[in-house]
């Protein structure tokens, strides 16, 4: 059996917008000027605590506590606007599908996002059995430490080297390596290519359409290596 852990943010949905707008509230409800767009989404995939950290360093921890509270709610409401759609990337849903339909491959989840995003997206999409673990922001420290992943090994009794993380961040890459699984990155999310393969990505996927073919690909070439 392997395990294929998946990103969300950046990965499987395109929620860049919502979440640059929700920022901007969280600054200049404090009367803060608001990072930019690109040091947003530099930051998505850590959690929130971190994230506001990395963006507003010079600030203390009460302040920075309050924009997360901020941040979280302006999201909300954001996301209750008729006319925000954050979409999965185009193929990701032939992707979970086929992996789904499979035997020998078992699927989950790794992401700062928490676990109520997560719950709203599994039914929208009708992932609710899709999934045999799902790890948060709710219940480890922050992307790049390696907690998710163990815990993922660990429910889905999988060993590293039959994992592989897939994401679009940095964070991701890192939390990979320092678990000791597979680092896959993706081409279509926050961070560049060059990045991810800075952060230690053995392979990187340029187009959502080719995913479970580069996923089974990376494994072939571990299996062969080992």
């Amino acid at each position: 059996m392997k395990l294929v852990v998946l990103d969300c943010d950046g990965t499987l949905v395109d929620s860049q917008n919502g979440i640059c707008e929700a920022m901007t509230h969280a600054f200049t409800g404090f009367g803060l000027v608001p990072p930019t767009r690109a040091a947003t989404l530099a930051i998505v995939g850590l959690s929130l605590p971190e994230a506001f950290m990395a963006l507003a360093p010079e600030q203390d921890d009460a302040l920075r506590a309050k924009m997360v509270a901020r941040y979280k709610s302006a999201f909300l409401e954001i996301r209750r606007e008729p006319d925000l759609h954050e979409p999965l990337f185009d193929g990701i849903a032939a992707a979970v599908e086929t992996f789904g339909g499979r035997d020998d491959v078992v699927l989950g989840i790794a992401t700062g996002k928490s676990k109520k995003g997560i719950d709203r997206l599994f039914a929208r999409e009708g992932w609710g059995q899709r999934f045999v673990t799902v790890q948060t922001s709710d219940d480890h420290p922050s992307k790049p430490h390696p907690a998710m992943l163990r815990a993922a090994m660990a429910e889905a009794g999988v060993g590293p080297e039959r994992t592989v993380m897939v994401g679009d961040t940095t964070f991701d890459m890192e939390m990979a390596r320092a678990a000791g699984v597979g680092a896959l990155g993706v081409g279509w999310g926050y961070h560049s290519i060059d990045e991810l393969q800075r952060a230690g990505a053995h392979a990187v996927v340029g187009n959502c359409h080719d995913l479970p073919a580069d996923i089974d690909a990376f494994f072939s070439t571990r299996e062969r290596a080992a």
